[in-house]
Parts: C-alpha cells; structure tokens; sequence
C-alpha cells in the first residue's frame, strides 16, 4: 500500500453533522480541537460529546483560529461557510479524503451515475469469498471515517464514491477505481455534465502506476494508473457469445450471474474485472457472482401478489437508473415516477416506457414535468403521493406484470432519503398481500 498526506492541522470545522459528519467529528476528536455545524438538527448531531456546536446555523461564527474545514458531501461548495473559509486560507477537504489519509488499508473506489452500491456490496461479497477480509463503506451508509481504528490493516476497504465526495477530495489516490457509467445526474449541484464528470474523475486523478483503473471500454485512459476495460468484444473483461471471459479465458456463463438486467451484467463484469486485476482467484469470483442478490431498494422484489410481481427500486434517483430498471422487464411495467426534481428532464425515459409499460402514476413535485416529457408514450395517471399510485397500479395489474417504483428522482418532497421512500413502499405492499 502506498503512504498517504499527513493530516492537515486543526483546530477543525466540520460542516454538516448528518452520518459521515458526525463520523468526521468523532474521528478529529483523537487528533485536537473540533468544531461542529449544521444548518439544521440531525440526529447524529444529538450524540456528539465535548465538541462546540452550532446547529440550526450556517457555521461562519466557529471559523476564527480554525486550520482545516472539512464539509460534508451533502453542503455545497458555495455554502457561506466555505466560502468564508477559502478567503481566510483555511483548508477545505471532504471526510473521504480525511478518512483516507488516516486509514492503512488497501482501498477500491466505485464510482459511477448508477450501480455503485450493487458493485461495491458485489466486491465486498468477492471479497468474503476469497477469505479476503473486506469493509464495505463511503456512500452505501457506512462513513469511511468511522473505520478508522476499527478494522485490521490487513482487511480491503471498498468505497462507494459519489461525486460529493470526489469533488472534496485533494490528493486521493485509491488503490484501485472503478468508473462504471456516467449519464447526467445532480446538475442542480454541478451545474454541468462537464463539471459532474470532472468530479468523478477526481477517483483517478491521483493514482499512478502501481494502482488500477476501472473504466468501460473505449472509454479511455483517465489517469496514469493501469488500465483495465470491461464490456464487449477485445475488452479485459468480456461479454462475448453469452459467456464472461477475462483476457481471453472463459470466467463464466453470463446467464449464471445472479442479479437481473443487463445493466447489472455490467456492474458484475465491473466487479469481476477489478478482482481479477488485484489478484483474486477466479472460482470465488464466480461463487459471489452465482450468489449475490443485490441490494435493498435496488430492483428488490418484495412480493408477489395475485400473480403481480411488486419491485422496488426507490434508489433509482435519476433518469439513468429509472430506464435500466424498466428495461429488467419484457413488458407490462406499470412504472410509479416521481419526486423532486434534481435538474435535467425525463425525455430519455420515452422510448423505455413506449416499450415496456402499460402505465405510469405520477407523484411528488415532479409530476408536471414527467407528464409534459412521457406525454404518449403510455397511459399517464396523477396520482400526488405513493399509496394512491400504489392502489391504483395494483386495482389496474394483472396477473404475469410488475409494479415497479422506479422514481427516476430524489426523494426530497415527500421522504427525508430514498431507504425511507423503499420502507413505505415495502409496507404499503405487505399491507395489500395481507388484505
């Protein structure tokens, strides 16, 4: 494992106390004086011990003597306090780069519009497998610095890494990195495609020689690191004539991959590739892909119910992910859309829902847009909030077809994260199978 920076110097800020805040705050306890703000009143916040608070604030009253700020993905570089920060000459990092520079363990980031928690959870099943010890973590749920101190230096850290993250980070320099896709996702945030990308490719721009990169063929060589492509005919890892081959080998029937859709074939081969590429032995590489199920709230099938198969995909935030979760069906999708609105349209729905669905149900702040984008590619229903779309979708399904939620937006309007939203929908149909 290569060295990493030292860590900057405190007294510390950390902006936004929500999981990988407070994570960050507890961990720069060991190391000096800590500071803690939030716009609001997470609970996280409530645990935080000896530690100066400012909730309910932007946080610019805690800057004087501060050294390093470190912000939290979800606070915007723009927020004042940042601002203010960057004029004073304080230093600004993300908790991932913290968390990786105070960590001794091999790490792989993930990263990608869609299928970074499949992979990375995948990757951690590989790992298991293999005997590898493995910690699985960044933007699945698990703040990368609460790690720190509590696992061995011998176990691999895989880091689901959003572009958050990535955009804070300074001198990170993974291990390996894998890109598995980029469509346009949070341009409410980054304003451009140009400027979303430039963020994910902060997981390569660091590495050198010794490490690896992950990236769909023909995609190019993003940093100095060796490359390695996954995808269809001539690639490391290879989809050709149904059967997965690594560098010219047969690894395995694509058929046996566990997991559904196409999209999460690639997110195997994805996985596959860079475990191969660091050394895993192929057999356990098969095991976890023959085995691994996936992940809650991603494609999950919750029951079925008069012959009606309920899914749900509420981690489907943007358009990307809502259209591969269609596609995982040969028809007769009647498709629940909506939430709040992250920028960009739905136009590139169309053609998926002309194809597969018998209806969509609108819901949440996003509905007049959905409508004036699907309008004619399949019968549209208004329907405000999800349990009036779920019981009108369930009175119109028939026995052999899905009623899928599949947002194709954030959460924001109605649900304080998407695992809430997935709750509900998971409720609302265990409450209809015991009807």
């Amino acid at each position: 494992m290569k060295g990493r920076p030292p860590l900057p110097e405190g007294p510390y800020l950390v902006v936004g106390l929500a999981r990988s805040g407070a994570a960050a705050v507890r961990l720069l306890a060991r190391y000096g004086e800590v500071r803690g703000a939030d716009a609001g009143e997470p609970e996280e916040a409530v645990g935080l011990r000896d530690v100066r608070l400012a909730l309910r604030s932007d946080g610019r009253e805690l800057l004087p003597g501060v050294r390093t700020l470190v912000k939290s993905p979800g606070v915007p570089g723009e927020a004042p306090v940042v601002r203010e920060a960057r004029e004073r000459g304080v230093s600004v990092l993300g908790e991932l780069e913290l968390a990786w520079r105070l960590l001794p363990n091999e790490l792989i980031a993930v990263t990608g519009t869609n299928g970074k928690t499949t992979t990375a959870e995948l990757l951690g099943a590989i790992h298991r497998e293999a005997g590898v010890p493995v910690a699985v973590a960044g933007n699945v749920g698990t703040p990368l610095s609460s790690l720190v101190g509590e696992i061995g230096e011998d176990a691999v850290v895989v880091c689901e890494a959003s572009s958050f993250q990535l955009e804070d980070t300074l001198r990170f320099a993974p291990e390996a990195a894998v890109l598995l896709n980029l469509t346009e996702d949070h341009l409410d945030r980054h304003g451009t495609i140009e400027a979303y990308l430039a963020a994910k490719l902060q997981a390569f721009t660091h590495q050198d020689d010794r490490d690896v990169a992950v990236v769909p063929q023909g995609f190019g060589r993003p940093g100095e690191a060796e490359l390695v492509e996954f995808g269809g005919e001539g690639a490391d890892l290879e989809l050709r004539a149904g059967t997965l081959l690594w560098r010219g080998a047969e690894l395995m029937p694509a058929g046996e991959v566990r997991i559904r859709g196409a999209h999460n074939l690639e997110n195997a081969m994805a996985a596959a590739a860079v475990a191969l590429a660091r050394g895993i032995d192929p057999e356990p590489v098969r095991r976890a892909l023959r085995t691994f199920a996936g992940v809650p709230h991603r494609l999950e099938e919750v029951a079925e119910v008069g012959g009606t198969l309920y899914v749900n995909d509420s981690k489907a935030t943007n358009v990307g992910a809502a259209r591969v979760g269609v596609e995982a069906f040969a028809g007769g999708v009647h498709l629940i859309l909506g939430g709040s609105l992250k920028g960009g349209g739905f136009r590139e729905l169309r053609e998926a829902v002309s194809e597969r669905c018998a209806a969509c149900y609108l819901i949440g702040e996003a509905a007049d847009r959905l409508a004036a984008d699907l309008d004619g590619a399949a019968p549209l229903r208004r329907c405000g909030d999800l349990e009036r779309a779920l019981r009108e979708a369930a009175a119109a399904a028939r026995a052999g077809e899905v009623v899928l939620l599949s947002p194709a937006c954030a959460s924001f309007d109605q649900y304080r994260s998407y695992e809430e939203r997935g709750e509900h929908f998971r409720t609302l149909v265990r409450e209809l199978a015991s009807a």
